[in-house]
């Protein structure tokens, strides 16, 4: 189905909307099909699904910015169609030419684009830069609005702690993150609060540079949040990669057992062995509670998003983390969300969530870049409880 024909249907179970719709200002870096400005900004001008129901527009985009012209923009036309102003700065997009803020919420969607990489393999997206000037006009108007950032917050652990400090002293509800911590789960596994893990493992591609592994990261963070006690942060890191990932099973480093019950919910399996895939990364995280977790990406022979765990006391538990691979439910789940945050002032999940794995995956390509060595990571004792009830799409999915 065409997105133009999503109009035409009737809204089924939307969210309850307050008396007045939200004003949201769109801040992008380039907006195109498919991109990740696509993905999450068009959303809100022609609703979205989630399974079989369609949500209506739930909010009034009134402001985009963006960084970049792709040659394949959408932007300009899509602001002619719902009318509303592609502005020349942040601060325009917020205050839209009032001189203070005039806008219910900020969507930041800094993902695609012309972007330099640094020598460890992080392409270096202006999400900082961009945050710090929402940031300057909400101390200039002397209020706050609720802010989404996309995906991880920085490839800097020092800017993405900065950028959490400010939304906790100017008070402002934040989301951040990947979709697939919040997409369908093949089975539907989820845990209550207090659960108890021996181990953890994550299983993904061979995307491996950070835009990559973050997704495995907070996949694997969303289950083991839930855990007794609560999160209490990551004490080492390290990155290893090649025969070394399996000498590190070897030693106990990451379960192999772990390994091949993920490896069983795959839709999509690849053929041959993991042993054969030919440059495997493995992330080896140790928790200041004493959980070791691990996420292995196996570059040609997995395509999916899988995760098993071992809890004390029970066989073993996998899943898939399943993200329809049209257009229509991919990220409307993280949309979902994200929606709500504006309507209520409240995240739908924990930005602290996103913080640590932002924390480990910069600690990941240090790491990395060191030769693959161990590294000690007493910044991210970042401590936070999750939600009573988990976020994610229920259901299969399309």
């Amino acid at each position: 189905m065409k997105r133009r024909e999503f109009l035409q249907l009737p809204a089924i179970a939307a969210l309850p909307l307050s008396n007045k719709r939200k004003k949201i200002a769109a801040i992008t870096t380039t907006y195109f099909v498919r991109s990740h400005a696509d993905d999450i900004i068009t959303r809100f001008l022609e609703g979205y699904w989630i399974g079989d129901r369609f949500y209506a527009p739930p909010c009034d985009i009134v402001s985009l910015y963006m960084d970049q012209v792709h040659p394949a923009d959408i932007g300009y036309r899509l602001a002619a169609a719902y009318n509303f102003p592609v502005v020349k700065s942040i601060a325009e997009a917020l205050t839209l030419g009032t001189g203070t803020l005039a806008v219910d919420g900020v969507l930041l969607v800094a993902e695609r684009g012309n972007y330099p990489f640094n020598d460890k393999q992080q392409q270096r997206y202006p999400r900082f830069k961009f945050f710090r000037q929402i940031v300057d006009t909400f101390r200039n108007s002397q209020r706050a609005v609720p802010v989404y950032c996309d995906k991880h917050l920085s490839w800097s652990w020092d800017e993405a702690k900065q950028m959490y400090d400010w939304s906790r002293e100017l008070q402002f509800p934040m989301m951040a993150g990947s979709l697939v911590s919040v997409t369908f789960r093949r089975p539907e596994l989820d845990y209550p609060l207090g659960i108890e893990f021996d181990g953890a493992l994550a299983v993904g591609n061979g995307w491996v540079t950070d835009g990559g592994l973050f997704h495995d990261l907070e996949m694997l963070e969303c289950f083991v949040e839930r855990r007794k006690g609560g999160e209490t942060g990551v004490r080492s890191v390290q990155h290893i990669q090649g025969d070394e990932v399996w000498r590190a099973a070897e030693r106990g480093c990451w379960s192999r057992d772990l390994l091949r019950a993920a490896l069983s919910r795959a839709e999509r399996p690849g053929t041959g062995r993991p042993e054969d895939v030919k440059q495997p990364v493995a992330c080896l995280l140790e928790y200041n509670d004493g959980l070791h977790a691990a996420v292995v990406a196996l570059g040609g022979l997995v395509d999916e998003y899988l995760a098993a765990f071992r809890l004390k006391g029970r066989p073993i538990d996998s899943t898939l983390c399943y993200v329809p691979p049209e257009n229509s439910n991919n990220f409307s789940m993280l949309v979902h969300g994200i929606v709500q945050m504006f309507e209520t002032g409240k995240a739908s999940y924990p930005v602290e969530r996103t913080l640590l794995t932002t924390g480990a995956l910069s600690f990941l390509m240090d790491s990395a870049q060191r030769g693959h060595e161990r590294i000690e990571t007493p910044a991210l004792r970042v401590t936070y409880m999750a939600p009573p009830q988990s976020f994610y799409a229920h259901g299969m999915g399309s």
